[in-house]
């Protein structure tokens, strides 16, 4: 059996080249995504298995990227828990039962299996359509990010309701997110009990978090979800550029790094930890030829060893397909010197 390249990456082994895939790759960019789209909710779409399988497959027969990303969103964490969401036009995620006092917090969660088991029929599926050379890629939202969507109500740019509801309410704020890490934990166990190669765990917002409390608060509950976990594992942070140690020992196998990060000097500061990353997602609005420029200048300051191409972020809406083409075929036809 032939172990995908992103696999090898992801538990440190040089490459002879970088996998590449990209976060977001499945969706908002794609002609043929909005086409499927019209015909469909958001919520429809990740909840039907078929729908779903559709849309996850259209960017590795597009681009021939080395990983699928299953097609699916932070939120399903969000159900196991007696949270209700749905996705307003122009204004993002809406949760109407948001947790206002310590009453809200849930004692426990229904059955993650059962309440999520259009994810697993989805893994399923994608696990016998992927060549074994490349990797199915499961994920989900860290308990800091889902906390913030269940407090606020919804998209919090500055995360202030779950700022202010750590210092009202202590407890309250750390019950919530230990439910969330046991409903993570798992939600991505099973995951890969379903056929995912590699997770990786989004808790993108946590980086608002002062440095102490993000030690207090969130780093045990990533090492409690990510030593749950059989399979080379990813860990997400945005903003975490002068904390890579924080990240470092957050107890995945590799490390996410956005576009603010400088790859070399990361490279230095986190010694062998296997690393994913960084382009600017705005950079694949150049023109192809730049694009190619950068994704190489990157590509060499990353390494032949423990090195997965990705961008520092998700793929935006309006993204030429040619630039994506270029990102990815830069890494595809890259032999090391």
């Amino acid at each position: 059996m032939t172990t995908p390249l992103l696999v090898r990456a992801a538990r440190g082994e040089r490459t002879e080249r970088p996998p590449v895939w990209m976060m977001r790759q499945a969706g908002r960019h794609l002609p043929e995504y909005r086409e499927l789209r019209n015909e469909h909710s958001f919520r429809e779409a990740i909840e039907t298995p078929e729908i779903a399988e559709t849309i996850t497959l259209q960017p590795y027969e597009r681009y021939d990227v080395d990983g699928v990303v299953m097609f699916s969103d932070i939120l399903t964490c969000l159900e196991p828990l007696g949270f209700d969401y749905h996705i307003e036009s122009g204004v993002g995620p809406v949760v109407p039962n948001p947790v206002e006092g310590p009453a809200d917090v849930p004692a426990d969660h229904r059955d993650v299996e059962t309440e999520l088991d259009f994810v697993y029929d989805l893994l399923d599926r994608l696990s016998a359509s992927v060549a074994e050379t490349d990797a199915v890629i499961g994920f989900a939202g860290g308990p800091f990010t889902l906390a913030s969507y269940a407090v606020a109500g919804g998209a919090d740019r500055q995360n202030g309701a779950i700022r202010r509801f750590r210092a009202e309410q202590p407890a309250a704020f750390e019950d919530l997110l230990e439910r969330f890490a046991d409903v993570v934990a798992e939600y991505l166990r099973l995951q890969v009990d379903h056929g995912a190669d590699v997770v990786q765990l989004f808790d993108t917002y946590a980086s608002v978090l002062p440095p102490a409390d993000y030690e207090e608060y969130v780093r045990p509950l990533h090492r409690k979800i990510l030593s749950a976990i059989d399979a080379p594992t990813i860990l997400f942070v945005r903003g975490m550029g002068g904390r890579l140690e924080q990240l470092r020992t957050g107890g995945a196998d590799a490390v996410s790094l956005d576009w603010t990060v400088d790859m070399e000097n990361a490279r230095e500061e986190l010694g062998t930890t296997p690393v994913q990353g960084n382009l600017d997602p705005t950079l694949l609005f150049a023109d192809p030829e730049t694009v190619r420029s950068r994704t190489a200048q990157m590509i060499e300051a990353a390494g032949p060893r423990g090195y997965i191409c990705n961008l520092g972020h998700g793929v935006g809406k309006e993204t030429p397909i040619e630039s994506v083409a270029a990102f990815v075929e830069t890494a595809k036809n890259w032999e090391w010197n």
